[in-house]
């Protein structure tokens, strides 16, 4: 395979990753370990990611335990989620944190309908604006016949990403929605 393709499926890919992980840190009125696992909680004098200094279980469907492993951590991971502005108060116990999620209200599934669109968005412009790279670069094939196969797989891979994200668009659109 080319290797100008072959980066450009990778960027694809990152594209698609990095829009699961944002489409996984929207509350949907649903209990969910994404929601909270990527907050930064200070700890042992540097940043770390909330799974790394603490266990994250979901105790019903919209209720979130977090258990650090440390208890020397538990009020800097409940100042962190604080600020992490999630839309939701931590419960703090002394040995565990617990997050009631609220019902959703039809407004908040709106707000997080416009999100997910915008979010999808910016993933199609950036996997256009990668496209656009590979495509200038590949305009500079002297093999005419080679230029073309070319050009037309990039346009087949760019169709196959712009379908991805529809269909995770799509998807999380339908979970917003479920009561």
């Amino acid at each position: 395979m080319d290797p100008r393709l072959s980066s450009f499926q990778k960027e694809a890919e990152k594209v698609f990753h990095f829009l699961q992980t944002e489409f996984g840190s929207l509350q949907t009125g649903r209990a969910n370990a994404s929601l909270v696992e990527h907050i930064d909680v200070e700890a042992y004098g540097q940043k770390m990611n909330m799974k790394a200094v603490a266990g994250i279980s979901i105790q019903d469907a919209r209720t979130i335990v977090i258990q650090p492993w440390d208890a020397s951590v538990l009020q800097n991971i409940e100042k962190a989620i604080q600020q992490s502005n999630i839309g939701v108060n931590p419960m703090n116990d002394g040995v565990v944190i617990r997050l009631n999620l609220p019902q959703m209200t039809e407004e908040r599934r709106t707000q997080l309908q416009k999100i997910v669109q915008k979010l999808a968005e910016e993933a199609r412009i950036s996997v256009r604006q990668h496209r656009q790279k590979v495509h200038d670069e590949l305009k500079e094939e002297k093999d005419e016949t080679l230029r073309k196969t070319l050009l037309e797989y990039l346009q087949k891979e760019v169709d196959k990403a712009n379908e991805r994200i529809d269909e995770l668009k799509k998807k999380k659109e339908e979970e917003l929605m479920k009561i």
